[in-house]
């Protein structure tokens, strides 16, 4: 799975920024970010259909992960939903599904389904989202100890998951997935982190995204809002944060000297 990807989250709202928000993604593509991450949530589907436009003629250069609602994730219910999104993607496979977050569904009825799906070729691997440490031993116990991937807001100012969530995952080979990896933008105005992207000739969200890939079992998926932004976050790519730096950032946002709550929005 690459480790720089695409967001969709409130994309497909509005029908006066959809010309918008596909020229984007395809901006994305041209620059070699292969990875898109949607949902049926996102635009009660409308994201997968703004997802399906922009992969047009070029779906073998594009990694594609959508999400299954949690009322959704029932034996017959997953299956039906994939085969939805399926058909608004305008694809014959998901590179990566998962489940949004834990519902009331029993676990191994959703394992069932995401098994039912890679079998018959509809989707690569499968995953989840939003899921803690506890969430995560439950759904071993419940058999699914081939998750490929665990989504959950990680950043700065949100670094719960670093006490024990991370290195669980990493054990695992669980690639994690930072989702809102710069707090839609609100991060972006801590003076703390102005004063450390300036010393580093960087911007604030480059600060972000590599102190995010830092860590190899991480990948990050800030969306889109504008040409600009999309290039100023390429260039998180190309940075190195030092010891230094680290410090920095810890000081201003202290990782957690316990167990903490992993937040979602």
């Amino acid at each position: 799975m690459p480790r720089f990807g695409l967001g969709t989250w409130r994309m497909g709202e509005s029908k006066a920024k959809r010309a918008a928000e596909v020229a984007g993604l395809q901006l994305g593509l041209d620059l070699g970010i292969r990875l898109i991450d949607t949902a049926e949530m996102y635009g009660e589907g409308e994201a997968e259909g703004i997802v399906a436009e922009a992969i047009a003629g070029r779906r073998d250069a594009s990694f594609i992960v959508s999400k299954v609602y949690p009322h959704n994730a029932g034996r017959a219910q997953a299956v039906a939903a994939c085969e939805r999104s399926l058909k608004r993607l305008k694809t014959e496979r998901i590179d990566l599904y998962l489940l949004h977050w834990r519902g009331n569904v029993p676990l191994d009825e959703t394992l069932e389904a995401f098994a039912f799906l890679k079998e018959a070729g509809k989707i690569g691997d499968w995953g989840v989202s939003n899921f803690d440490v506890a969430d995560m031993r439950d759904l071993e116990r419940a058999g699914g100890t081939d998750c490929a991937s665990n989504q959950i807001l990680y950043n700065p100012m949100r670094r719960a998951a670093e006490y024990e969530l991370l290195r669980r995952c990493a054990e695992r080979k669980v690639t994690v997935m930072a989702y809102s990896p710069i707090e839609q933008g609100r991060i972006l105005r801590d003076r703390r982190l102005a004063t450390l992207a300036e010393k580093k000739g960087a911007s604030p969200a480059q600060i972000c995204l590599a102190w995010a890939l830092m860590r190899p079992n991480i990948c990050a998926i800030p969306k889109i809002t504008s040409e600009e932004h999309l290039r100023d976050n390429l260039g998180a790519l190309d940075l190195v944060l030092d010891k230094e730096d680290l410090a920095a950032i810890d000081a201003a946002f202290p990782p957690p000297r316990g167990p903490a709550r992993l937040d979602m929005l």
